[in-house]
């Protein structure tokens, strides 16, 4: 009877080993592309160079920031007519003087220890360009953002819009990317949103290394695409669900400059499917 059932069970066993190490081999490539990402992303972070301080200064010349800095000390110095005189007539009224009065007490008497260009934007028109440039004012304990857009139509420069609104710290301190002090809701979404585009370019690196029936490129924008979308405002907190929605690589990181980060994830269902099938192949070719 021995005799008999040793060729079955030498049939069997390196079936069974077979399958095992398949299924290992199929996983094997995944976590090393996972961990390969992983590291990767972590020497981007540290290694982005682009200052937003820089970038920001394209979109307004020094002598357009100069001509901001001039209204906003017009409005230090009192010097409301001389303002009013600067005024777009699309903001000019009887409730001028009296507005200006009441945002020049909000700015602190002393001069600023330090004054950042943190915002600026560029609009055009036929005819006319307006630049709308933020400057932020440190006063010691106490932080100021003063906003002017001027418009400049056919040489000619004029306010049409000026506003100051006091913060309680520094727009880097307040909108830095930190993980200290979040909510254990924000942490999930971070580590899901980096988990599902690890898992997204993994799959989409498997897919191009693996011998597929049929057509492969169909599977690239399958995989490269997540589906819904789950974002969080990583300095307030804030969600927004969008159900319907496509997300590139499944997961994105956004913030405008000196802004708060938004980080958004999406299912990467394409990936999953594709991972899946992948090790289904590769099983029932080991068994074949």
């Amino acid at each position: 009877m021995s005799s008999e059932r040793e060729p079955v069970m030498g049939r069997i066993y390196p079936n069974r080993m077979r399958w095992r190490r398949t299924r290992m081999e199929a996983s094997s490539p995944f976590w090393r592309c996972f961990a390969g990402g992983l590291l990767l992303g972590a020497v981007l972070w540290m290694l982005v160079g682009c200052s937003q301080d820089d970038l920001v200064q394209k979109f307004s010349s020094p002598e357009e920031q100069a001509t901001a800095r001039g209204y906003i000390d017009l409005l230090r110095a009192g010097k409301f007519d001389e303002l009013e005189k600067a005024a777009d007539s699309s903001i000019r009224g009887p409730n001028l003087h009296d507005t200006l009065a009441k945002m020049a007490a909000l700015v602190p008497s002393q001069e600023p220890k330090s004054i950042r260009l943190v915002g600026a934007q560029r609009f055009h028109a036929p005819g006319a360009t307006t630049v709308n440039t933020t400057f932020e004012y440190n006063y010691g304990e106490k932080w100021l953002l003063a906003n002017v857009a001027v418009q400049d139509k056919n040489g000619a420069k004029t306010i049409v819009g000026f506003n100051i609104n006091p913060i309680t710290q520094s727009l880097e301190s307040q909108n830095r990317f930190t993980l200290i002090g979040k909510r254990p809701a924000q942490y999930l979404v971070l580590a899901a949103a980096i988990s599902a585009v690890l898992i997204t370019l993994c799959s989409l690196v498997l897919c191009a290394r693996t011998k597929l029936p049929g057509k492969k490129w169909l599977w690239i924008p399958f995989i490269a695409l997540g589906f819904g979308k789950i974002a969080v405002n990583w300095t307030t907190g804030e969600w927004s669900v969008a159900p319907f929605f496509v997300q590139l690589l499944s997961a994105s990181a956004f913030a405008p400059l000196h802004g708060p980060w938004t980080i958004a994830v999406a299912l990467p269902v394409g990936a999953l499917i594709f991972l899946i099938y992948r090790r289904s192949l590769l099983v029932a070719k080991a068994e074949s």
